[in-house]
């Protein structure tokens, strides 16, 4: 027998029962193995996903020629589950475990180190390599941490979890296992270097790089290395590779599975389908099928001349001017420079990024080559019909809603993307904007989504419709964006010049321009910012094919939307205006627009519009009302219903005549996505931006002298009637029913620009920057005459200066740092304010919204999901439900304000129905039918009545 002093002079050997994987396996799979296919599919990652440009700049940040770079970076990324050499870990398999301690003097720890789960394998992967790098010789000193490459390695590896930890002392670097019992003591240690030394000398990663990372491309490395990990660490892949039982890891044998590995992984990634889409089409014919008009010609002919690499684009057209296919154009145009490698096109609501999705897909198809996996983006995307459904309730759950993909183009590779938190990854997303900035909120895997966008054309539409919370949000993304070198493409119908001097600057901070710009916007225009050199071009004005003069008709009225319809009407009214503004399209024909500015309201005014018109609204489709407070399914006919009576001419017949007569009555749900044309728009007061939106919908396509009625022509002179709600002194007043829908202070400035270019009109796109820009000028209370108007408009002024203030500073309190704020530690990214929950950072601020599913009590008592009785309560199979029930009950759910939830205890939930996340939050209505048959079904909950009709859902109090 060999003397233990003899064997302790032999060079330690890898022990091969350090498992990695275990569930579902044959036999454990040793750590080895999973570090090496890791390292692996990294370097198979590097090959097929980033593009010439990120590869040089990785190398350049190293200090290391490409090769050494590859070598290196897949050497870090085996290292990610370095930390699995760990007693806490290892005990997790209790007869695995028992193996490895079958040596009484082996694999020694502290009392109760096996059981601190607390300390987790990657905080181990953080604690054991800033020690066993810097013992290689990574440049640094642990007296400076934040400038220790070692370190910033160690902690970047860390953060493949999710959650980069905070930045390690020298005294706990030099002392970890006193520190951190969980790391165990020599044996384990040991173990680490020698699993360490064998992965360096098998990848050949020699190289010791000069310098760290700056903190964007390490958030490129980490998103590389947990995309590496999860294509690795899938069941089939372990299997193709496994080693036999016998396998002792030998240097020969862990050669010959490096070997395996390094084959297999392109085909893992292949099969994943992330790629790289190509930017092929280079003229705008070859992308569409339709000339280009001013604003895409201009863009067309001048656009590829100013652009070398990535840059900022910020369009402004008016609603209809063909801003979509215009960036579409541009991103190409962009992303073929830049070397991006897809887009994603952002939008403010879930109903715009269903309706961009196949303007999309027709674009991707017509001009992109290579991987075009397209992916929609949102919170009830799985559920969307128009997608590929999940198989399972239990695939959309673990999906968490956040996204669906088209079976068309992304074949099977759509298996591997459903996966959780991979929607991003794809080469070409739609999605709402939350989904791309939750990307610069301290949640777990922010680095994976910015990782996703870093390499994209990252297109918004609407910028102009958010506030300050979600502009500051923003602002923080395009600093990222601009240090990743992300081309960025910004649309807008209505921008005042203030907003987009601050988008742009954001990117070029990021950039690494800080000096600030002042930008003149042009409207309609555009104008280009060049990344590379931070140079603001000259913003180009371009015509419009659609100039027009709106006739802006302002009615000053008293507010009674919410009296009973049966009620007189009273002069002065509101009710009275409504009818006078609305009695051409009665008599004459032709279609009209009511918005309105509350739900209740907007239910309110059809039932007074069916009283004053009857024999409009006994015909068939003559009036409808569209708001959000109906069960889904419901919402989505009626939208269909609109899109078909309003929508664009489909032929010569349809502007052969004139419409007949028909009203919409509906809520702002109608400013955006939806591609509608009406003769005539009567809208309550609303600030200019969302009126000059509304607008858009008045005469949007050419029908000409035939297509409209007679008191609709001029075609372009549309007439837009705005009800100003007044006092008894003829004061702009905000109905208490509103509440804090809109800022009081922009009603009255709106209201008083508005009124002073009575008679005139409003020249589109001609007058509307100036307006926008007018609306919002500081010296606008200055101007007034009136003293008490001053002095009350001054009062609102800072009511929303303090509120946009509080906002603001919120939003700068819970994003993360810019990318040149991060200064070595990466925690920045991770680091949440005392105080800052998750709820908080994933809602919008001021956000208060529940979810009912209304149930139907039959007469044998039984609950149904609609009136009739047919459609059943479905019942979970095998703890949860299938895909389609769980499709059903969505299809039946409606969103109502958060107020009327909370103090009243709905009908249970069916076992089996917690188990799917998004049924988890509902509240399930008992709802009962009076006597006479035509009343509401209603239900009570609380101190309150909930109703429900063809009207939607409504509440007393």
């Amino acid at each position: 027998m060999m003397s233990r002093e003899t064997a302790s002079d032999r060079p330690p050997q890898l022990d091969v029962r350090l498992w990695g994987k275990e569930r579902g396996l044959p036999h454990p799979y040793p750590v080895m193995c999973h570090l090496l296919d890791s390292a692996s599919v990294f370097g198979a990652l590097w090959d097929a996903l980033l593009s010439d440009r990120q590869r040089t700049r990785l190398a350049a940040a190293l200090g290391l020629d490409p090769d050494d770079a590859r070598r290196t970076l897949s050497f870090w990324a085996g290292l990610h589950d370095l930390g699995k050499i760990s007693p806490p870990f290892q005990a997790q398999v209790p007869q695995a475990f028992a193996e490895l301690r079958s040596d009484t003097d082996a694999y020694a720890f502290a009392p109760g180190a096996d059981g601190e789960r607390s300390f987790r394998h990657e905080q181990a992967t953080h604690w054991a390599l800033t020690q066993l790098l810097n013992e290689v010789g990574y440049p640094g000193d642990f007296r400076r941490m934040r400038a220790a490459v070692s370190h910033q390695v160690a902690q970047m590896l860390g953060g493949h979890h999710g959650c980069y930890a905070t930045a390690l002392t020298a005294k706990e670097v030099t002392h970890a296992s006193s520190y951190r019992i969980g790391l165990g003591g020599e044996d384990w240690a040991e173990q680490r270097a020698v699993h360490f030394a064998e992965l360096r000398r098998v990848t050949g990663a020699w190289a010791v790089p000069k310098r760290g990372l700056p903190a964007e491309l390490a958030v490129v490395v980490t998103g590389l290395v947990i995309v590496a990990d999860w294509l690795a660490s899938q069941m089939e892949a372990i299997v193709a590779v496994m080693p036999a039982p016998e396998w002792r890891g030998t240097p020969g044998e862990v050669d010959e599975h490096w070997e395996r590995t390094q084959k297999a992984a392109p085909s893992l990634v292949a099969g994943s389908q992330l790629g790289r889409a190509r930017f092929e089409a280079d003229c705008f014919g070859d992308m569409f099928t339709f000339p280009p008009n001013a604003l895409q010609a201009d863009l067309a002919g001048e656009l590829p001349g100013l652009v070398n690499g990535a840059g900022l684009l910020l369009v402004t057209a008016p609603t209809g001017d063909g801003k979509t296919e215009a960036a579409l154009y541009a991103a190409s145009v962009l992303g073929r420079a830049a070397e991006a490698r897809g887009l994603f096109f952002a939008l403010p609501t879930m109903s715009t990024a269903d309706a961009m999705y196949p303007r999309v897909e027709a674009f991707a198809q017509h001009a992109l080559a290579g991987d075009r996996a397209l992916t929609l983006l949102h919170s009830m995307a799985w559920l969307a019909p128009a997608y590929s459904p999940a198989t399972s309730a239990d695939e959309a759950s673990t999906s968490q809603g956040e996204w669906s993909t088209d079976k068309e183009t992304a074949t099977e590779a759509g298996a591997w993307l459903r996966g959780r938190r991979r929607g991003l990854l794809a080469p070409l997303g739609v999605g709402t904007v939350d989904q791309a900035l939750s990307a610069i909120l301290p949640l777990d895997f922010n680095a994976l989504r910015l990782f996703g966008l870093a390499d994209k054309v990252f297109v918004v539409d609407e910028a102009h419709a958010y506030g300050p919370w979600m502009h500051q949000l923003l602002t923080r993304l395009l600093e990222w964006l601009g240090a990743f070198g992300a081309p960025v493409v910004l649309l807008s119908a209505t921008l005042s010049g203030r907003t987009a001097t601050s988008l742009i600057d954001a990117y070029r901070r990021g950039a690494g321009f800080f000096e600030p710009t002042s930008v003149a916007s042009c409207y309609p225009g555009w104008v280009f910012t060049d990344a590379s050199t931070g140079e603001v071009h000259a913003p180009r004005a371009v015509g419009s094919g659609r100039e027009r003069v709106l006739d802006v008709q302002m009615r000053q009225v008293l507010w009674d939307a919410m009296t009973n319809a049966a009620t007189p009407v009273r002069g002065g009214g509101r009710r009275e205006a409504l009818r006078e503004a609305l009695n051409p399209v009665v008599s004459d024909g032709g279609t009209a627009l009511v918005c309105c500015t509350t739900v209740a309201e907007a239910q309110q005014t059809f039932r007074d519009l069916c009283a004053a018109f009857p024999a409009l609204a006994a015909r068939e489709g003559a009036l409808r009302l569209l708001h959000a407070r109906y069960p889904a399914h419901v919402r989505q006919r009626i939208t269909a219903e609109s899109e078909a009576a309003y929508g664009k001419p489909r032929s010569e017949e349809d502007i052969a005549r004139s419409r007949p007569a028909s009203i919409l009555v509906a809520t702002q749900v109608v400013e955006q996505s939806l591609d509608l044309d009406f003769d005539l728009i009567v809208t309550d007061l609303a600030p200019l931006a969302q009126l000059l939106q509304r607008a858009g919908r008045a005469r949007r396509h050419a029908r000409g002298d035939t297509g409209r009625p007679a008191w609709a022509l001029p075609e372009e002179a549309p007439r837009l009637v705005v009800l100003e709600p007044v006092d008894d002194k003829g004061m702009t007043s905000a109905p208490r029913t509103w509440g804090s829908v809109y800022d009081a202070g922009l009603l009255q400035r709106t209201a008083h620009l508005l009124r002073s270019r009575s008679g005139g009109g409003i020249a589109v796109p001609g007058d509307v920057q100036e307006m926008v820009d007018a609306v919002y000028a500081e010296d606008f209370v200055e101007r007034l005459d009136d003293a008490s108007r001053r002095d009350e408009l001054q009062r609102m002024d800072a009511e929303r200066y303090a509120k946009e203030a509080a906002e603001t500073h919120m939003a700068t309190m819970t994003t993360i740092c810019g990318p040149y704020d991060v200064n070595g530690n990466l925690h920045e990214l991770s680091l949440r304010e005392a105080g800052v929950t998750e709820e908080l950072l994933t809602t919008r601020l001021g956000a208060d919204s529940g979810r009912v599913l209304c149930l139907y009590e039959q007469q044998d008592g039984s609950l149904t999901l609609d009136e009739g009785g047919r459609l059943e309560m479905p019942a979970a199979s095998r703890g949860a439900l299938t895909a389609l029930d769980l499709r059903t009950v969505m299809a039946h759910v409606a969103p109502v304000p958060g107020r009327w939830l909370r103090d009243g205890e709905g009908q249970p939930l069916p076992p089996g129905w917690d188990k799917t996340p998004v049924l988890r939050d509902l509240v399930l209505l008992r709802m009962q039918r009076a006597d006479d048959p035509g009343s509401a079904w209603t239900s009570r909950y609380g101190g309150r009545t909930i109703r429900i009709s063809d009207v939607g859902l409504e509440t007393d109090t």
